[in-house]
């Protein structure tokens, strides 16, 4: 329904056809159309207690006089209580609250007016048609709001990318990380970074234009040469974490894996808290990987439910084995589960022997697969009775049939998943998206040629290539400040 309503309000207020003047604003960035007054409903779609509808653009004073009683705009920033009527027939629409929010002290640095009307769909749908009739303005169009906000330099590209990441964040790991983005953390790092550029590169092109005169100080290109190896090593520690802000914003995979009839899909479905698969006491009822999103311990995860491991099964079984086994290898984190009654059966010490011992004892490089072992079925143990593993690795008892032991396994989980995804709580802002990784990969490289270099002109143009790598990443920067460098740091003519 509001799909349709969308577009009889665009319809309602789409005049004859003009081509769109294409402006520069701030950022550099153009945007279309940005003398138009654009307008949306920015709160959720569907019956709600209040909906929120926005305008932005030079004509939403206009519209705000248009449509309330009395005409008068309302003070800056304040909420005031006014009668909302159809500009052209007069006809009430609802009592809402409005606010005026004069550019450029706006989200967007445009004028822009707040509609907080009853949200109920006849209600919004009269706003919305009501503002579609006042004449400059637009229905908006997915993300303009936004768009114009980056473009008058009220958001930096990273601070957009952590907007978004927070609207669309489903776990408290997701939030914090979001949170700390959207506030700048991501940014302010890579401007500090290309802080230290520019103040290197204002050393070696004065060294170019000045060192023969000798009218510098001593040491200047080896100060530039030190900055650049401390930032080198800042560059390369962030690129090693920069797959645990990604899995941390799409989800970790965790991989349940075992044994037949181990309980695996019982835990699946008690992490996942719905039925998500089969659970039989016949073994290889789970034949292919069953995956749903979760949220496991407030950190995002795409759990993998497999089919039992074991040789000598049917070949649509063995299929499901193959692609158990293959999923082991791209999981980010195995959750190893056997039967605690039945730990001296084949299946059980193969699953010992080809699974858990090999991510115990790690990869040649060094690095270990993360695992959790977990002895599932602890109901059925003697009460009271001794550990019936004592010469297993580290591990976890758990009953899927009663629960005991959950709380222990979430805690395990949490710990792990801070280590694979981050903890968006502490330590400096993670790189989330793929492009924050390939451009900070881009600078190093650049920094690499720096340093082989022995002519400072190409040493100068890899400083300038590094500087735009870092400057993409929130979408701005420049070189003008780097004179503005020279004469502040230097004394020229001593």
């Amino acid at each position: 329904m509001w799909r349709g309503l969308w577009t009889l309000v665009a319809r309602a207020a789409r005049g004859p056809r003009s081509p769109r003047p294409c402006t520069r604003q701030g950022s550099g960035v153009s945007v279309p159309g940005s003398g138009a007054t654009i307008f949306a409903l920015s709160s959720g779609h569907g019956r709600c207690g209040i909906a929120v509808i926005r305008t932005s653009g030079p004509a939403s004073g206009h519209a705000l006089r248009s449509l309330t009683a009395p005409r008068d705009l309302p003070p800056a920033r304040s909420a005031c209580l006014r009668l909302l009527s159809h500009p052209r027939s007069g006809e009430p629409l609802d009592r809402a609250l409005v606010l005026w929010f004069p550019g450029p002290q706006s989200f967007t640095g445009e004028d822009c007016a707040e509609f907080h009307v009853h949200g109920g769909p006849a209600v919004v749908s009269g706003v919305l048609q009501a503002l579609g009739s006042v004449p400059g303005l637009r229905p908006a169009e997915a993300g303009e709001f936004t768009r114009r906000a980056f473009a008058h330099g009220k958001l930096s590209l990273t601070e957009v990318e952590g907007l978004a990441d927070l609207i669309h964040a489903e776990t408290e790991a997701q939030r914090r990380q979001a949170l700390r983005q959207l506030d700048g953390e991501l940014g302010h790092l890579c401007h500090g970074w290309a802080r230290t550029l520019t103040k290197a590169l204002a050393h070696v092109e004065a060294y170019i234009d000045f060192g023969e005169d000798d009218n510098l100080e001593e040491g200047v290109l080896e100060q530039a040469n030190s900055e650049v190896r401390e930032l080198q090593l800042a560059l390369g520690a962030h690129l090693r974490d920069a797959r645990r802000g990604q899995r941390l914003r799409s989800g970790a995979h965790v991989v349940v894996a075992g044994p037949p009839n181990a309980g695996k899909s019982s835990l699946v479905n008690l992490l996942s808290r719905k039925p998500v698969s089969i659970v039989s006491p016949e073994p290889g009822t789970t034949r292919d990987v069953l995956e749903t999103p979760v949220d496991l311990a407030g950190f995002p995860a795409l759990l993998s439910d497999t089919a039992g491991l074991r040789e000598g099964a049917g070949p649509v079984e063995q299929e499901g084995v193959r692609r158990a086994r293959e999923r082991l290898e791209q999981a980010d984190l195995i959750l190893a589960v056997l039967d605690a009654s039945d730990l001296a059966s084949p299946s059980s010490c193969n699953f010992l022997d080809t699974v858990v011992a090999p991510a115990g004892a790690g990869s040649p490089n060094g690095n270990s697969q993360r695992l959790l072992l977990v002895l599932n079925k602890s109901d059925l143990l003697p009460p009271g009775g001794p550990d019936p593993s004592p010469n297993l690795r580290p591990h976890l008892l758990l009953s899927c049939l009663t629960g005991e032991g959950l709380d222990g396994l979430l805690e395990a989980l949490r710990k792990e998943l801070a280590q694979v995804c981050g903890d968006p709580s502490t330590g400096p802002p993670l790189l989330t998206r793929a492009r924050h990784q390939h451009h900070l990969q881009g600078c190093l490289d650049a920094l690499g040629h720096y340093t082989q270099t022995k002519d400072l002109a190409l040493a100068a143009e890899a400083l300038r290539l590094a500087r735009g790598h870092l400057a993409r990443i929130t979408g701005g920067g420049g070189t003008e400040e780097i004179l503005d460098i020279i004469f502040r740091d230097f004394c020229v003519g001593k």
